[in-house]
């Protein structure tokens, strides 16, 4: 309920901000912006046409500005950036933490982030530049280098002083980590645990040492998995040699766990998922017209055999009004297990192990499913036209589709991951091909058997 409440906050705003902007009433949307959380700014920006968005920003408190553009998408992120020289990128972008800041660098111009960080002074450079040497998809990408480390022979008390020496701690901080003197990780110290222990009490005897640590060059999914198996807020990252490196927080993997699901979403239309929902019209044909274009070309295939069989729909002409039943059978079907092992294979679900055993369940549920809906549409058919033979053939040709179509719904997402092809982008097309293809010659060859 509450989340409906702010979704209808948003959308009210949203309506009320532009009918301010066409009114030319700029002060009373300066007033407005002040009212709204930095995540609220951004989403107004994300919901507004580029003709508004251009004065929502002007009118942003400059101070702002940083907190506001590390929530907006890569490509509106990209607008604002591409329009800064490099002094005021790196102006902008001061006092974020520095993965926020580095996914930012991630995103522009190889010549304008080297100079944003040529702009910045040694010591954040330096720390921008480690998380940016790594792939922005692994655990070094994610993390942040912010922590608070101890000793494991210091006492409780001394840990409590070394805390309220500083100003304030990062953010998300429900562990303090516990290194040798070369900086190997040992384990974590709950602040629960500090809270509640006696001030003589040694880290060494408080301390969680069988907590593992995340390598630096984990998967991001991986990463995501883990903190959603273990409820972390936060976890250490080591690098090869043992030694702490940094930590990733729970908002670094919601962002994450986001990305993910709107790629699978997306990339099934071809599309990505940072495109933004009001970019312009030439940009958004452009980026569309690739996957067009590779649609036309698997619809031609289908076609193609459409074509081989040209006479034996000329003669028998009622086999045209039912031949894309069995191709729209077999794409649902395929579809519904595609999507079952694309999800699976982003939660780590399948492997080499049990991908036989998932086949066969597949192959199973089509048997039963393509026995039931070929009886049923053998039925219809012959009640339509009073052909048993035509009956036979488009029962037989639902129920080849419908087992192709489990699988090519099973086995193209394992290929296309073992070819370093993202399944989620071609496994739609590529099975929209194989059943349109194998609907198509089914039916039609089978008919031209019994026809000619």
């Amino acid at each position: 309920m509450p989340q409906l409440k702010e979704s209808q906050f948003q959308k009210d705003h949203v309506h009320e901000l532009n009918q301010a902007i066409d009114s030319g009433s700029l002060y009373q949307v300066r007033q407005m912006i002040k009212t709204l959380p930095t995540a609220g700014i951004a989403h107004l920006l994300e919901s507004s046409p580029p003709k508004t968005r251009r004065v929502l920003w002007q009118l942003i408190d400059k101070d702002s500005e940083g907190e506001v553009i590390q929530y907006l998408h890569e490509d509106l992120q990209n607008d604002i950036l591409s329009e800064l020289n490099a002094e005021e990128v790196a102006q902008l972008t001061e006092g974020l933490e520095d993965d926020d800041l580095a996914d930012i660098l991630q995103q522009l111009p190889q010549q304008l982030a080297t100079e944003v960080l040529q702009a910045m002074d040694q010591q954040d450079r330096q720390r921008v530049e480690t998380i940016l040497s790594y792939d922005e998809d692994t655990a070094g990408g994610l993390m942040s280098l912010d922590t608070i480390t101890v000793r494991r022979n210091h006492t409780v008390e001394l840990v409590l002083r070394y805390l309220r020496r500083h100003d304030s701690i990062p953010e998300m901080t429900d562990n303090i980590l516990v290194v040798n003197r070369e900086d190997e990780f040992l384990g974590i110290l709950p602040l629960r645990e500090i809270l509640v222990s006696d001030p003589n009490t040694s880290v060494r005897d408080v301390m969680h040492s069988e907590v593992e640590a995340i390598p630096v060059d984990m998967e991001a999914t991986q990463v995501a998995q883990l903190f959603e198996q273990h409820d972390w807020v936060s976890a250490p990252v080591v690098g090869h040699d043992g030694k702490l490196l940094g930590r990733i927080t729970i908002d670094d993997v919601v962002d994450v766990i986001r990305d993910s699901s709107e790629h699978s979403l997306m990339s099934m239309a071809g599309l990505d998922e940072e495109d933004d929902t009001f970019a312009p019209v030439v940009k958004t044909a452009r980026r569309r017209a690739l996957w067009l274009g590779v649609n036309l070309f698997t619809a031609v295939l289908a076609s193609l055999v459409i074509f081989l069989f040209q006479d034996t729909l000329d003669q028998v002409v009622y086999l045209a009004v039912l031949m894309p039943i069995v191709a729209n059978m077999g794409g649902v079907a395929g579809t519904q297990t595609l999507t079952l092992v694309i999800r699976g294979l982003a939660l780590g679900h399948i492997s080499s192990a049990n991908s036989r055993w998932l086949l066969a369940r597949e192959l199973g549920v089509a048997g039963i499913n393509g026995a039931l809906w070929a009886l049923v549409i053998s039925v219809v058919a012959f009640l339509w036209y009073q052909d048993l033979q035509l009956s036979y053939i488009i029962a037989a040709a639902m129920m080849i589709n419908l087992v192709t179509a489990a699988l090519a719904g099973a086995y193209l997402p394992l290929i296309l991951k073992r070819l370093d092809i993202d399944p989620a982008l071609a496994g739609s097309v590529a099975l929209t091909t194989v059943t349109d293809t194998i609907g198509f010659f089914a039916f039609l060859g089978l008919a031209q058997s019994f026809y000619l």
